[in-house]
């Protein structure tokens, strides 16, 4: 029996997905549910199962590619069954469709061409029966560009990168984005730290999750015309990748103490790292937090991350001179960067929500 393995819908949100690595090639024999390639939707890397057993006859998508929902991927047949090469075609034609000219292209290629202004007319295609492929109108893209400038890689903007690229400029587009920043002795966060060897990441978000349990409106998110305060404070810690930025969410932070937080951002930051994070685990956020004072750097603007409220930058401790009870003392000092949708939250109780988040800091801290 001829089984198709298609894209799977990930989320109800999903429309499209990246195929990542095959495990298997051409013409192996496959089990059922072993997994035989890597999908990457919007919010997780995923492993699709074979759901049969059998040859892994056709493989139709290569690894790279944006392929929409429920799209074929591959065919897996019998071992000696017989299977025509003009249907393998015929499946992935119905599949993906035709445009209205009667140019057979993938939905990655025409997405490309839409974006350049490319007649997909003008293009020659690689693919089974000439049909386009991103890789040919990137060609001409470049070809295009050749005599203006001189390329030295190209990377496909697919997967993560791709939708955290789209999201956050939706954000940027309809969130009206406003930022206030306090400075926060650390001196009490860098003993806790050292002492408990716990992480600075922890050590945030059990303040952050405090702080959100004492002001619900940060911890919420504009529908329509409501504002839908959440009840669970789930904080999102921002993960720098290979494959670019993704958020790991600690579910029910506020509920869990400064050692269980540790393991937890241990274990996701380590999953977000090998690209195997679960759905559930970069899902239903309330609140981020990005830090990049490991890399120097002393405060910035984040870009909220959809569809919260805000989100809480924080920059490298440093050590500064500064008045502590009418003396100068050198004390390490951090700045929080506070970036919130104006809708939702003012200035004042957004001043608020910033300065207990310092206080637990400098508290503890946390």
């Amino acid at each position: 029996m001829v089984t198709k393995v298609v894209m799977p819908r990930l989320s109800l949100t999903m429309k499209e997905g990246t195929v990542g690595k095959w495990y298997k090639k051409e013409g192996e024999t496959v089990e059922k549910n072993e997994p035989i390639v890597e999908v990457v939707s919007e919010k997780a890397t995923y492993d699709v199962e074979a759901p049969a057993s059998g040859i892994l006859r056709k493989v139709l998508v290569e690894a790279g590619v944006d392929v929409p929902v429920d799209q074929v991927l591959a065919i897996i047949s019998g071992p000696d069954e017989p299977f025509s090469e003009a249907e393998i075609v015929e499946n992935k034609v119905e599949e993906i469709g035709e445009t209205r000219t009667g140019i057979l292209a993938s939905p990655a290629a025409k997405r490309l061409a839409r974006e350049h202004r490319i007649d997909l007319a003008l293009v020659k295609g690689s693919g089974p029966e000439g049909r386009i492929v991103e890789a040919d109108v990137e060609r001409l893209v470049g070809e295009s560009r050749a005599t203006l400038l001189r390329v030295k890689e190209t990377i496909a903007l697919t997967g993560f990168r791709k939708t955290s690229a789209e999201r956050l400029s939706a954000s940027f587009r309809t969130a009206p984005h406003s930022t206030i920043m306090m400075e926060v002795d650390a001196s009490k966060a860098m003993a806790t730290h050292e002492q408990l060897k716990v992480s600075y990441s922890a050590i945030l978000v059990r303040a952050v999750a405090s702080a959100l349990a004492q002001h619900p409106m940060m911890n919420s998110s504009l529908e329509g015309n409501q504002v839908r305060i959440f009840e669970e404070v789930n904080v999102g810690v921002a993960v720098a990748t290979e494959n670019g930025l993704v958020v790991p969410v600690i579910h029910g932070a506020e509920q869990k103490s400064l050692q269980e937080l540790e393991k937890t951002i241990e274990e996701l930051t380590a999953k977000a790292k090998q690209g195997k994070l679960t759905k559930e685990e970069v899902s239903n956020g309330t609140f981020t937090i990005t830090n990049l004072g490991m890399y120097e750097v002393d405060s910035f603007i984040p870009i909220i991350n959809p569809p919260e409220a805000a989100i809480l930058a924080v920059g490298a401790i440093k050590k500064k001179p500064v008045v502590i009870d009418g003396k100068i003392e050198i004390r390490p000092m951090t700045t929080l960067s506070l970036t919130y949708d104006h809708r939702i939250v003012d200035g004042a109780p957004a001043a608020e929500f910033l300065r207990k988040i310092r206080n637990k800091l400098e508290e503890l801290g946390a």
